[in-house]
């Protein structure tokens, strides 16, 4: 890829439109904001007796002492409710011209018509587009935003949203994200039902100072199948923008689920969110992330086994460069006898960029028979890199079989000089080890996602190295 196509990549992820704007909160949390928020989506007053409870959470719990500085993340500068002037449709061609442009850029509505299933698109606060084809609708499949879920699914989302899975009590981000959520995605698949290509659903951040909070919402049936993906993105500003989502998975028996994201919030920008996954007998769950933008990043998505025989894969890719702090890892807790699990972890990091795997495995009593698997590899390009590996395991059960292993290493001199020797420029030669280095994380993605990450890694890379 010449520079010119590079520039040209980055450009999009950059793209800054200004569309009107139908409503904006001031900055800063309160319990009145809460209440314009509800009033504004005419929630049902359960959500917003949650949402109060989930406030008063938050002013309670302390800022995390462990983990990347959060000190310089102030909730009084955030704007945490943003509206377009856009209602949402089911016709791209109905979406607002400057609105459109933006997706436009990222290539979504392509994607939609060669490879997806479903598509929704997310604009600030809320979602501005919306489209799944009827193939999957004739056979029961909702995918809706979270919003409209609130109201044409009431019940369902009632018994399960941050009830069964993540409780605003869980933690301080945990508990902000259940009083200001806004947007997101809700998939229900039925019992049986494959769905045989992806759903996905794209998060924009536009506006400086900004907060977004979607919540995604996906119950898998019984021996069902689907595979949703997610894609991330905001241009730079100067002020601190905020990112926390939470995703809630429930995988009923027999089903699988995978998960696929790939992240390049841009470099201002406190990504701190909550994925946890529950998995019934003989269910999968997969969880595929690239984490490429951020200032800070906080993910560990999260797999509880709690039927016999239930598998988790985590497959992760992180990449830190100048002045970013990637924490990311994985926890799964096995709670049912014969359950597995394996994470797969890497990451690059250069410049004074810090990357972490923080990852816990927790066997619990009665669940005999489990296995698990954790690698962590860590690639650094220069002495002021930096790399951690902190995995805890905890095993309750003496019948468990258990592997871990971590390599931390720089990009060696002879491997370099042997390509050159060759005729392959230094730049080049680096950027094909790193490509080999995240070639196992980056098969497990659909293709255009794959060669999606392989560019965000070339883009932070290009003038960096030498």
């Amino acid at each position: 890829m010449s520079n010119e196509e590079i520039q040209k990549n980055q450009e999009k992820f950059n793209h800054i439109t200004e569309a009107d704007i139908k409503y904006e909160a001031e900055k800063g949390l309160s319990e009145d904001l809460i209440r314009k928020i509800s009033a504004e989506k005419d929630e049902p007053e359960w959500m917003l007796k949650k949402r109060l409870q989930a406030y008063r959470h938050f002013e309670k719990r302390p800022m995390p002492e462990w983990g990347p500085d959060l000190s310089d993340l102030d909730f009084d500068e955030i704007t945490p409710f943003m509206v377009a002037d856009a209602e949402q449709s089911d016709s791209w061609e109905e979406v607002p011209e400057e609105i459109k442009d933006t997706f436009d850029q990222l290539g979504i509505p392509e994607a939609e018509k060669e490879a997806l299933a479903g598509v929704g698109a997310q604009y600030e606060s809320e979602v501005v587009y919306q489209n799944m084809k009827e193939q999957w609708e004739e056979k029961g499949v909702i995918f809706c935003d979270m919003d409209k879920a609130v109201q044409e699914h009431e019940e369902l989302v009632k018994d399960y949203f941050m009830n069964k899975c993540v409780p605003p009590q869980d933690n301080k981000f945990a508990a902000l994200h259940g009083a200001l959520w806004s947007g997101g995605s809700f998939v229900y698949v039925p019992e049986g039902v494959e769905v045989e290509i992806p759903v996905q659903a794209y998060f924009r951040m536009n506006s400086k100072g900004m907060g977004q909070f979607e919540h995604t919402l996906i119950i898998a049936e019984k021996n069902s199948t689907v595979h949703y993906i997610e894609g991330c993105s905001a241009p730079q500003f100067t002020r601190n923008n905020l990112h926390s989502g939470c995703v809630e998975v429930f995988v009923g028996e027999d089903a699988h689920v995978q998960y696929s994201t790939v992240q390049n919030w841009s470099k201002n920008t406190y990504n701190l969110n909550t994925k946890r996954a529950k998995v019934q007998e003989n269910g999968t769950m997969e969880w595929v992330s690239g984490s490429m933008g951020s200032k800070v990043t906080m993910l560990y998505p999260s797999s509880h086994l709690n039927g016999e025989g239930a598998r988790a894969n985590h497959i992760s890719i992180a990449y830190a460069g100048e002045d970013q702090n990637i924490d990311t890892g994985a926890k799964v807790i096995h709670n049912a006898p014969n359950t597995k699990s394996t994470i797969e972890s890497k990451s690059i990091s250069q410049d004074n960029g810090r990357t972490n795997y923080r990852g816990l495995v927790r066997v619990s009593e009665g669940a005999s028979g489990s296995k698990t698997s954790i690698e962590c590899d860590a690639l650094m390009f220069d002495d002021e890199a930096t790399s951690d590996t902190e995995p805890y395991i905890e095993l309750k059960e003496d019948d468990v079989e258990v592997a871990h292993e971590a390599t931390v290493g720089k990009i060696g001199d002879e491997e370099i000089h042997y390509m050159m020797s060759r005729g392959i420029e230094e730049e080049d030669a680096k950027e094909m080890i790193v490509r080999g280095f995240i070639e196992p994380i980056a098969k497990e993605l659909p293709l255009e996602y794959a060669v999606e990450l392989n560019r965000l890694i070339q883009l932070e890379m290009e003038g960096s190295l030498g």
